[in-house]
């Protein structure tokens, strides 16, 4: 089993005051059903492949969250632009959609954020309700295994026009070791 780890800052602050040892957001990834589109994302944690054909380092670290959709989703992963319009996967800048057998049947799921079919960079999601509409346009890969409060304390963030108001950001993220 491969888990990966995103740290969270909102505002510049840990996301839960009361537990201030409370600010991870923990994935387990689902390498067995679609092995690239988890390698994709896991090694966009770790940052190990340097610097992609964008000029901008693989890395999820300092990128934020920057939409928000109330019992919908929240989104992140776009480490080149920042707003939804960029992204680059460690295939190239897009790789193909590689399964569609998980479904969007709950809330903690990890699914490839695209622009339509074949478009997968490095933005992702993680729904907050079952999306049965998003089934068989995004690739779910994994799902939030610790710090579902964190993704609830990002959903509660002010938001215009499905964009914080506040910078949610990934201020570290990587692999954990399997105990």
């Amino acid at each position: 089993m491969t888990f990966c780890f995103l740290r969270i800052t909102i505002d510049g602050e840990k996301p839960l005051p009361e537990t201030p040892d409370n600010d991870y957001i923990v994935v387990q990834l689902y390498r067995d059903i679609v092995p690239q589109t988890s390698e994709n994302f896991r090694a966009l944690c770790t940052g190990e492949k340097g610097i992609g054909a964008s000029g901008y380092k693989l890395w999820f670290q300092d990128s934020t969250f920057h939409r928000v959709v109330p019992g919908h989703m929240i989104q992140g992963g776009d480490f080149t632009m920042g707003n939804g319009h960029g992204g680059e996967s460690i295939y190239g800048r897009k790789f193909a959609d590689e399964s569609f057998e998980c479904k969007h049947d709950r809330a903690g799921l990890l699914s490839m954020a695209n622009s339509g079919q074949n478009t997968n960079t490095s933005q992702f999601f993680i729904t907050l309700a079952p999306q049965p509409g998003l089934d068989g346009k995004h690739v779910v890969f994994g799902e939030v295994v610790e710090g579902m409060e964190i993704v609830k304390a990002i959903e509660s963030t002010p938001t215009k026009n499905d964009r914080p108001t506040l910078e949610v950001k990934i201020v570290q993220s990587g692999q954990l070791e399997a105990k």
